[in-house]
């Protein structure tokens, strides 16, 4: 094989791979719901929705069942994202973090990775999307209180919504507990800027 031969057999598996990944789509599951609905909608492009409705639209769909069941493959696939993110391989990333959407549309960190990697990508057209999406999501969570006690707690789905709030703070946790003053909510006490506070 010559040097030029070799290069367009080089240039013909990025193409291949890019193909690839361009092709991969989140796949909406098939129930008839709330949830499966408003996925077909936001992976369309149409992502002024009500996210808090959304959000709990998941806890209501056979979905959540399915997620639950899936969750060690969930963690496989973060894993092998953040294998990939260390790698650069952008095109992986993109096929892992659309797996992991197509078990939990509300994942923000697999929304936040996915938009990112389009943007190093060039696709401004999907990082505008799954970034309108990620922060939807996420201020559905923190517009709805100031997470200082029971009362104004931010109201969560998952525990790892409340772990992918603390990372978008650069919060890092020193100890979690249940605090029943005014209700019953998590409690992590953090440190910011070398300093102890807590939500």
């Amino acid at each position: 094989m010559n040097t030029k031969q070799l290069i367009l057999f080089i240039l013909l598996i990025v193409v291949c791979q890019i193909g690839q990944s361009q092709s991969i789509q989140v796949k909406i599951p098939n129930f008839d719901d709330t949830y499966c609905h408003t996925i077909a909608k936001l992976e369309s492009g149409e992502t002024e929705i009500d996210y808090l409705k959304f959000r709990e639209s998941f806890l209501e769909s056979q979905q959540h069942s399915v997620a639950s069941d899936k969750s060690t493959e969930l963690i496989e696939l973060k894993k092998k994202m953040y294998e990939q993110m260390r790698n650069s391989e952008l095109d992986e990333i993109i096929i892992t973090t659309k797996k992991m959407l197509s078990i939990d549309y509300t994942n923000m960190k697999a929304h936040k990775i996915l938009r990112q990697t389009y943007e190093y990508t060039g696709d401004t057209t999907n990082a505008r999307k799954y970034k309108a999406i990620q922060f939807g999501l996420l201020n559905s969570i923190i517009d709805n209180g100031d997470g200082r006690s029971c009362e104004s707690a931010w109201p969560v789905i998952a525990v790892s919504e409340e772990y992918f709030i603390l990372e978008m703070l650069d919060a890092r946790l020193l100890s979690q507990s249940i605090n029943e003053d005014g209700g019953i909510c998590d409690e992590m006490k953090v440190n910011m800027e070398d300093q102890e506070r807590v939500y």
